[in-house]
Parts: C-alpha cells; structure tokens; sequence
C-alpha cells in the first residue's frame, strides 16, 4: 500500500486513504499490515555469490606462481610434485573461502544490531518499534537527530527542518509543514513530505507512514542500497601492500637465483625450478591479509559482546590507542535513572521520597506543589507505563523522572496541546502551550540560569545560590515557569522577561558502579578521562568527585571556554578533567585542543549538533540507547548500553586486536625468512637442499594455515590495561621488528643446517636427513608460536604454558601431520621422507628447546632495558 501523490492532499485525507487515525493504528492492525506489505526495509545490495567468492580466491600472486610451476612440472612430467602443487592451491582456495566466509557474517551480524528504531503510535500510546516494522498508516514521532524511517506525509510540524542531501544534494537543511503542494512540485519543494533516510535538523514532527521499503523515494531510485562494508583498515590494507610489493621482489629475486643455478652453478633445470618454486612460496607472506582480516572479524565480535558496535573498521586501530577519553555524564557515568528528589519553591524546600519511575511517596514537609508538578507533566514528552511489574519510561528518563513527581504531588494532567517550542541546545529550554482546567498556559522548563533571566521580579543572585547549592550535592537542577496566555501558539520573544517563577527541582542520577572501576582502569593505563557535560559546575565536580576523576575540583564552564582563544584552551584543557555547562559547539574545539597535543581522542556524543565533533575525533563513539541517528551516522562506533565501563572494554579489545596482529605478523615474516633462506644459501653454495621443495610446499601449507591462523583467536595479555597508549602513528614494522625476523632467521639457518649436517656425517640417506631437517623447521615453528603468544611478558609461566584451546587444537593437528608424512609409507613416498629414530627424534625437540631460550633470553632483555 502506497499511497501516491500524497504531498498534494489535506493531511486529513491522507489519513482517510489509509484508514488511519491521529492516535495510530491498533497492534493488530498493524501486524496484518505487516504480513500484507512486508517489512520496512531496502532490497539488500546485491552481494558475490558463493561460486564468485571462490573463484576469487584463486586470484592471488602466489597461487599465480604455484599454478605456472605445476604447469611445468606436468611438462617435465613430475606427476608427485604437480599433485603436490594443486593440492596446496586448492588447500588455500578453500580455507581461503572459509576465511572469508566467517568474516562477512561477522560483519553482517554488526549490522543487524544497528537496526534502526522508531517512534510510533500503537494502540493510542507511544511505543518503540523496530523501523522494519513500520506500515503504512503508521503515526511516527520525530524529534531533532531522528532519522526518516519512512516516507511520511507531515500531519504535525513544530519548526521542522530536514537534511535532505542524500536525496536532493541540497546541504541546507529545508523547513517543513503541513500545507499541500502542486503535484508537479520538485522534490526538494515538498515541504509537506519527509523522505526515508533524510535527518531531522531541529523541531519535532508528527508523520503519516505513507510508503515503505521499495516503495519510498530512495527505495524506488536505490540510492541508499547500502554497499557491503570491505573487512579492512588502514593497517590490513597497509599491509596488503607490503605483501604485495613483497611477493613481486620475492619473484624477482627468485627468478634471479633460478638464473644463477642453472647459468653459473649448472644445476638441473627441474630440481632447481622446483627448488626456487620452493623459495618463492617459502618467501611470500600470502596468508598474511587473510589472517589479519580473521582478526579483525574476531576483534569486531568481542567488542559487540561487550556492548561496542563498530560502524567503522578502523575505529578497531583507533580505540586500542586512544589517550584520552571525553565522556558525557549522564547516562554513561551515571545510571542514567532518574529521580526528582527536591525541590525549591518561593514557599520553601521539599524532599520527595520514592523509587525509580514509581509514581508513588511523600513529599515532606506537606505543601501546595500543585502548580511546579503541572509544569512538570505538561512540558514533558514522555510517558510512563508499567512493563513486568515495574514502572518504566518511554522517552526522556528526565522527563520520566518529572512525571513521577506529578503522580506523587496528584495534579489532575488533562490538558490538549496547543503549541510548542522543543528544547535545543542553543536556547537551552523547552516550551509546551496546552489548554486544561486552569485555561491556557505556557510552561517552561529548562537550565536554571536561562530560565530564571526568563522570569519576572527575581532576586536572580538568591536563585543562582539556591541552584548552586541543590547541584553541589550532585543533583541536576531544572527550573519550571508558566504564563497565561491568550492565543493558540508560543511567540519565543514575548517570553523574555514575561514568565512567573515555580521553583527548581533536583534530579539525582547517581554514578553507574562499573563506571567507576572503568576509570580507575583507564587511569591506570595511561588514559586520561575527561567529563563534558551540560550539567551545572557543581554538579559535576561532585560526580567526577564520585567517580575517581583527576583534579575533579578543577570546572572549566562553557563560559570560561569562550573566553579563551585556542592556544590558551590548548594549555587550559590538558590539566582539567570537568568541563561543565557546555554546547556541542564546545567538544569540537576540546577534541582540537586535545589533539593539538598529539594525544588521540575519543568523544562521545548523542546529540544532532555533536556529529563535527565525533567526525573529528580520532574515535567518534555515539550512544546506542539515547543517541540520535545522526550521531550513530556519525560515530565509528556505537554503545549499545550507553556505559562507560563499555568504552574502557572497546579499549582493551581494540589494545587486544593490535597486539593479535602484531604477534601475526611477527610470527609470519620471521618463520618465511627462516624457510626460504634456508634453500637460498644452499643454492647459492652449491650444496645439497636441507629440505626439498615439496618438503616445503608441505610445510608452507600445514603451518600457514594453522600455527599463523592460532594467533588471531589469542585473548588479552595480562598488563595490557597497564601499558601506556602507543604513540598515534606507531608503525607496526618497527625496528624491533626488524631485528626479530633477523634473529629467527638467523637461528632457523643455524639449526636447520646444524642438524642437516649431523645426519649426514652420522652417514644417514639425504631423505633421512632432510625428513630431520623438514621436522625440525616445523618444530621451531611451534616453539616460536608459544614465543611469540607473550610479546610484552614472559613465555616462561604456567599460564603461557597451557595456551588455548585453539593453539594447542593447531600443534595437535600439525604433530599428527608431521608423523603421518614421516611414518606412513604412502606419504613417505609423495614427500620423499624417512622414519626417524626416538633419539634423533629427541635431539629435535631439544633444538626447538634451545632456539626457544634463546629467543626468550633476548626478549627478557629487552624488556629490561625498556623497563
């Protein structure tokens, strides 16, 4: 059901057409209207299709090399060695697809917990409903931030503007009412129209669903069919780059050496073919993408189980090294429950008692607070309903709070609205026009020191002392006011200086439990947290007080900000913690100061207007439960529960994620350097090959997809909470680096070759003896997977020792591969190998045992001189 020129026709005959009303439909009604019409979502952007995703993989460098070398072993008829060969290729292609398989469902699991929510009219009464839900005839709710849902005819329109870019390529926001257009209007010229996908700017709406999925505008031109988000960031796609540029030198220098042995050194041309074959797919870091891309799909897993959603990959680097940390207060510090528990009248102070949204306790000492709590339920947005026997909000928890107090202080809340101006962040009130019993009145509510300048004959010094005093005690504090009024709307001017003073109230919200062990843990790892809240000074300084914040007693105000320039905000903003009643215009200029320092920034936000300052911090982190669409839209990563202790978690798996593919790719590079350079210098001598190729064809692929693949599931490092963050732009190829794919080089040569020429001196086969050394290249492989698991500690502990289910599940399964090829005679004849005796069996191991200690002792040395 569309209905078709709706921009052209009286919202009242929309409605007709639709058989719809102004209270929405039935939960019945609109639950045929699903089953009917369908779900309210785009076709899906078309994906590859399974046979497509494995073809692909064939499309690689290195499989290149391998299908070109089975070609001309089949030539040079090798039957075994191009078996080998297309065995390996296919290997690859297939964990490849499996890889790949895992990482885009992890992806497409993220995404269905960004589905987006509405605010509808069901049964009379508003409620949250999936967007997907939503029908034709559906009433929706919009406020500033919210993103369209749907196309919507406007039936209500409260200074209303749109962000129409996505459709129209307008970048001004255009106004919105209720007044028809021609039918020949553009459509960017209807007014009375909201488009699916568009964002709400400012003022508040009440809309006609009149088409869905498909049938919308930006369904029927698919403009919004969202792509598939590619599993990468800078790093993986860093250090794509580098492998491939890597592979095209490996080749090269191959083709060299395959010159040199048959020009200079008169080798056999299949022997040394198959040889720097071997060198090539030794060399070449092939897995490496695919591993780093497994780690990342692991990395987004864990963090949607601690409540991070990512939107962005690369917020998965950006999290792991941020330095400081600015955090709204309400909701993600705090509990975000509120509960109006004073208030301050020209009569005197009340405490209200009570529990939660309950509509129920005394108010002491007993007093006429009629007028203050009317206030409190006209201007007020939200609704309270009991839901499994307990009293909840929906909407505003601040506004819940102000109708529980109207339900304690029994005022009569019948009223019909008239008019309203919503609240903003720029005028910093709201405003409700409503006519009941005690005629037509305005009500206001909003930031003491606004309001209060708002009212008529005040001491306004003895009122900001009263505010003061409820905020010191960690209280949030609104001030209410009323006027009659004569007419049907609110003029925002009149309002100056013409409103009658009811009193303040003190909402507490006290701080969440994990929220305070969260900072202690960020402080603890060299993160500074930092508080930006629209709150009174005093009111934050005695929650950061609460929560264990540096220097809580330091309050820069909004205020104080616009009186200083940049420079003195860059030096102000590095030793204060607290930054009380400020704007979203405010966080864009304390996420520029602080970068400024070199210090990465993560800024939380929720509001429409912080969307510059989340774009413009390092990690832009959007509130999941009161967030606004266009923050989410803006965010790299979205809080699904809206706490900070889910922050402080994203860090330690974003800390986690690097560490993973720093130990990937410290393991890959040194382990591929040790196996090549092992055939190169036999080449290049003239001696016979320690290993065969097929030998290490074999190698390359029972221990690059298993020993490198262990290392993306590994968990989080003991300490990692303790180090400081990396520098911002911390290269993952350092020096270190460097140094370490030396050493292990080195290291693999000496012992592959020390135990290569044992055996032939104690008179062994050379199959024997290179089954010795085949072995004994894939025992250093293991020793140096247990190494490289501890990359900031000792490997020498119990713990490190037991490893994980996955690490010991890939030696399990590489050990049982290693004695098949060795002791079964099938394999042994397909790799060329020999059985190996139990002390040369041993004398193996105690290699592996020795590189291992070797290898440890420098780290310890390391980590000592670093310490």
């Amino acid at each position: 059901m569309t209905l078709i020129h709706a921009h052209t026709i009286p919202a009242a005959q929309c409605l007709a057409a639709l058989d719809a009303t102004h209270d929405g439909l039935t939960t019945a009604e609109a639950n045929d209207r699903l089953t009917k019409f369908g779900p309210n979502r785009l076709p899906e952007a078309r994906g590859r299709g399974p046979l497509l995703r494995f073809l692909l993989q064939f499309h690689n460098v290195l499989i290149y090399v391998l299908l070109g070398a089975a070609v001309v072993t089949g030539v040079l008829q090798h039957w075994i060695d191009t078996g080998v060969i297309l065995a390996v290729v296919l290997a690859n292609a297939v964990i490849g697809f499996v890889q790949e398989g895992k990482a885009e469902a992890a992806m497409a699991a993220i995404r269905n917990m960004l589905a987006p929510k509405a605010a509808a009219l069901r049964d009379g009464s508003r409620v949250t409903v999936d967007g997907a839900d939503l029908v034709p005839g559906d009433i929706v709710l919009l406020e500033a931030g919210d993103k369209v849902p749907a196309d919507l005819r406007v039936i209500e329109a409260r200074g209303l503007a749109v962000q129409e870019a996505i459709l129209t390529g307008e970048s001004v926001p255009v106004e919105k009412g209720t007044t028809p257009v021609a039918a020949d209007a553009a459509l960017g010229d209807r007014r009375s129209m909201l488009w699916s996908g568009t964002l709400v700017t400012q003022g508040t709406a009440r809309g006609l669903v009149v088409a869905t999925g498909a049938g919308t505008e930006i369904g029927r031109i698919g403009g919004l069919l969202a792509d598939v988000e590619q599993l990468t960031t800078p790093l993986v796609a860093q250090m794509d780059h580098f492998a491939r540029w890597l592979s095209f030198l490996i080749l090269l220098c191959a083709a060299l050496l395959l010159a040199y042995g048959y020009f200079v050194g008169h080798l056999p041309f299949a022997d040394l073919f198959m040889a720097v074959v071997g060198v090539a797919v030794a060399a070449i870091p092939e897995g490496l993408p695919a591993v780093m891309t497994i780690s990342l799909a692991i990395g987004v897993q864990a963090m949607a189980r601690r409540n991070a959603i990512i939107r962005r990959l690369p917020a998965i680097e950006a999290i792991g090294s941020v330095s400081v940390i600015c955090t709204d207060k309400t909701g993600t510090l705090t509990r975000n429950e509120m509960v109006l528990a004073a208030a301050v009248t020209p009569e005197g102070s009340f405490a209200i008692a009570g529990e939660g949204y309950a509509p129920e306790g005394a108010i002491t000492p007993a007093g006429d607070l009629g007028q203050l709590a009317l206030a409190a339920a006209l201007c007020n947005d939200a609704r309270l309903h009991r839901k499994d026997g307990a009293w909840a909000v929906e909407g505003d928890p601040m506004e819940g709070a102000l109708l529980a107090f109207a339900g304690k202080a029994g005022v009569d809340q019948a009223a019909r609205r008239l008019d309203a101006i919503p609240f903003d962040s720029r005028h910093r009130f709201m405003a409700v026009l409503t006519e009941g019993a005690a005629g037509r009145l305005t009500h206001v509510k909003g930031a003491p020191e606004r309001v209060l300048r708002m009212c008529a004959g005040l001491d306004l010094d003895h009122w900001q002392t009263r505010s003061e005093s409820l905020a010191g005690k960690g209280l949030r504090v609104l001030a209410l006011a009323q006027r009659a009024e004569a007419g049907d709307s609110i003029d925002p001017a009149s309002l100056e200086g013409g409103l009658t003073f009811l009193g303040l109230v003190g909402l507490i919200d006290p701080p969440r439990p994990e929220a305070i062990a969260a900072v202690a843990e960020c402080r603890a790892a060299g993160i500074r947290v930092k508080m930006i809240t629209g709150d009174h000074a005093g009111t934050a300084a005695a929650i950061a007080r609460q929560i264990g914040l540096e220097n809580p007693d330091r309050v820069l105000t909004g205020r104080d900000l616009d009186r200083l320039d940049d420079a003195q905000l860059a030096l102000e903003v590095a030793g204060t913690s607290v930054f009380a009643r400020t704007s979203p215009e405010h966080k864009l200029r304390l996420v520029t100061a602080l970068q400024s320092h070199g210090l990465s920034v993560a800024m939380t936000g929720d509001g429409v207007n912080d969307a510059p300052a989340l774009k413009r911090a390092d990690a832009g982190i959007a509130m999941g439960q009161k967030g606004s669409e266009a923050a989410k839209e803006a965010a790299d990563l979205v809080l699904a529960d809206d706490n900070f202790a889910s922050i402080a978690a994203a860090v330690r798996e974003g800390r986690t994620v690097w560490d993973n593919l720093q130990k990937v790719i410290s393991w890959t590079l040194p382990t591929n350097a040790g196996e090549s350079i092992v055939i190169v210098l036999a080449l290049i001598l003239g001696l016979a090959l320690p290993i065969t190729a097929v030998q290490i064809l074999w190698i390359n692929l029972i221990t690059a997809i298993t020993l490198g693949l262990a290392l993306a599931f590994e968990p989080t490092e003991t300490g990692t909470m303790a180090r400081p963050p990396r520098p911002r732009q911390a290269p993952i190829l350092s020096g270190g680096l460097v140094w370490h794919v030396i050493l292990v080089a080195t290291l693999f040569l000496a012992a592959v070759f020390g135990v290569f020429t044992y055996a032939m001196d104690k008179g062994y086969p050379l199959a024997l003896a290179q089954t010795m050394a085949m072995n004994t290249l894939v025992v250093l492989e293991i020793f140096h997977l247990f190494f490289i698991r501890n990359i900031h500690s000792t490997s020498l502990t119990w713990a490190a020792l037991r490893g994980t289910k996955v690490v010991w599940a890939v030696v399990i399964v590489v050990t049982a591969a290693q004695f098949a090829v060795t002791y079964i005679p099938v394999l042994q004849s397909v790799l060329g190998t020999e059985a190996v005796s139990l002390f040369d069996g041993l004398l193996i191991l105690g290699t592996g045992a020795a590189f291992f200690a070797i290898i440890e002792i420098e780290k310890q040395i390391r980590l000592g001189l670093k310490s």
